[in-house]
């Protein structure tokens, strides 16, 4: 959650799915919210039958598995990343399906003509965006009239600020990338869609398994100052912050809807 504005950085961030699904883990085991946030962002979409669609960002594409019902709403369903490596694991994930493409593509030179979608989806991907204005303006433009643009990004008061502050002695600052939070999306979002609606998830983290937590954090790339630190000595911290064996870590999530 480093900021990253260097594709190649991103691409080499991403180019695996072992970092990103140590941290999608702890989120699935963690939460207090039990409906989930992946579950929370399907809930809000508004896919009608024979929707063309087209994720940006897709990830290892776990938002999709075992969501056959929307599938098949889909005339079709375009997932995509900037990395081949999150592709080719979305693709291990969803399978194949006769209405599913899976492309390479970068948000800011989306290869569709003007108005080919009736939903776009980047989900958790927006801050990486090294020209953010650029890559609205052609979700804009691909998108139809009418349509819509689900975003799903963190807030700038969750997990990262909580770390930052309890680790603070071993140099650890909150580097939260800020290009693009639930502080500042509908100021951003506004400069390119007519209507911005914002959705917040209520959610924390009660961890009692302290060396998942652990694992959590050297897997950031913003954690890169703990390196050189054993991790028994962090686990210790998280520790000494634990309340009846529980260590409580604040969350902020949530998502935009644009048309």
């Amino acid at each position: 959650m480093s900021e990253i504005n260097d594709t190649s950085v991103v691409k080499q961030q991403y180019a695996t799915a072992n970092n990103l699904n140590t941290r999608i883990s702890i989120h699935d085991k963690y939460s207090t919210n039990k409906m989930g946030f992946g579950n929370w962002i399907v809930s809000n979409y508004r896919i009608d039958k024979g929707a063309s669609v087209l994720e940006l960002g897709c990830g290892t594409g776990d938002m999709w598995k075992g969501r056959e019902s929307l599938i098949s709403t889909c005339s079709r369903l375009i997932l995509s990343d900037f990395s081949d490596g999150m592709v080719a694991t979305t693709k291990e994930t969803v399978g194949n399906y006769d209405n599913i493409e899976y492309k390479v593509l970068d948000i800011q030179q989306i290869p569709y003509k003007d108005d080919s979608f009736d939903v776009v989806i980047a989900n958790m991907m927006l801050y990486h965006v090294p020209n953010i204005k650029k890559g609205l303006t052609e979700v804009r433009r691909v998108l139809k009239c009418g349509g819509a643009f689900y975003c799903a990004t963190y807030g700038e008061h969750g997990i990262i600020e909580y770390l930052s502050k309890i680790l603070f002695e071993y140099r650890v600052e909150d580097k939260i990338n800020k290009n693009f939070t639930l502080q500042n999306g509908h100021e951003i979002l506004s400069r390119t869609f007519s209507s911005v609606e914002k959705k917040e998830y209520i959610d924390s983290l009660a961890v009692t398994n302290i060396d998942n937590m652990v694992e959590y954090i050297y897997s950031l790339s913003s954690m890169t100052s703990l390196n050189n630190i054993p991790k028994q000595v962090i686990k210790e911290i998280l520790i000494k912050n634990t309340t009846d064996g529980i260590l409580n870590v604040p969350k902020e999530y949530g998502m935009f809807i644009s048309s």
